[in-house]
């Protein structure tokens, strides 16, 4: 993940379970009565983001999660997480640099039956024809939508719906771009990287502070 983002984000990543930290009050209320696998997910999710934050010199804190399920990251800092089947990221940076961040991995397959058709346009369905072989563009899609939802909620604290955003995937340089179809939405445009690396698709936009005044 951390060849995704630009220098000033610090990216952490495991293929491990890390369950060998102990959850802040406000922390252990967001799981409540969660089964084992959600709170295995949420304490590695969370061991990731510490150890990201700690490399921007920035105490263990308490990330709750807000109403939306994003988490809450400590002032002038601004961050994102993800996991999938064997894999927890986490990326952070200090907001006088970054704007905002989304990041997004997820199984390198193709989405199920029926998920491409309700998270894209037909524009955006006739783009992945021309399907770079050996990569499931329909999963890079789908990741990359992901990572401009997160990284928007951060900027906008609103939510967008998969039809609020045209994503354009170039399989050449590894990248995407993002229109966001929202009326006066500030930035318009948002770029990403993706890669497939080891089963997985990764994705990642970041937003500078000159973008979002853009």
């Amino acid at each position: 993940m951390q060849t995704l983002v630009p220098q000033g984000v610090v990216a952490v990543e495991t293929r491990e379970e890390l369950l060998d930290i102990e959850l802040f009050a406000s922390e252990q209320e967001c799981l409540g009565q969660s089964v084992d696998k959600r709170r295995r997910e949420f304490v590695t999710g969370r061991a990731c983001a510490r150890r990201a934050l700690a490399r921007l010199g920035v105490e263990p804190t308490p990330i709750a999660s807000g109403d939306s399920g994003q988490p809450l990251w400590p002032p002038r800092i601004t961050g994102s997480i993800t996991h999938c089947a064997g894999y927890w990221a986490c990326a952070v940076a200090r907001t006088d640099a970054i704007a905002s961040v989304g990041i997004d991995a997820e199984p390198h397959a193709p989405l199920p039956r029926g998920v491409l058709e309700a998270v894209s346009s037909s524009r955006e369905r006739a783009r992945l024809a021309g399907a770079r072989r050996g990569v499931w563009l329909d999963r890079v899609l789908f990741s990359a939508k992901e990572a401009v939802y997160k990284a928007w909620f951060e900027l906008a604290g609103a939510r967008l719906r998969f039809e609020d955003v045209d994503v354009s995937i170039d399989p050449s340089r590894r990248t995407f771009l993002a229109r966001l179809l929202v009326p006066g939405a500030r930035p318009a445009r948002l770029r990403g990287n993706w890669r497939v690396i080891d089963g997985l698709v990764l994705t990642a936009i970041v937003v500078a502070p000159a973008e979002r005044a853009a």
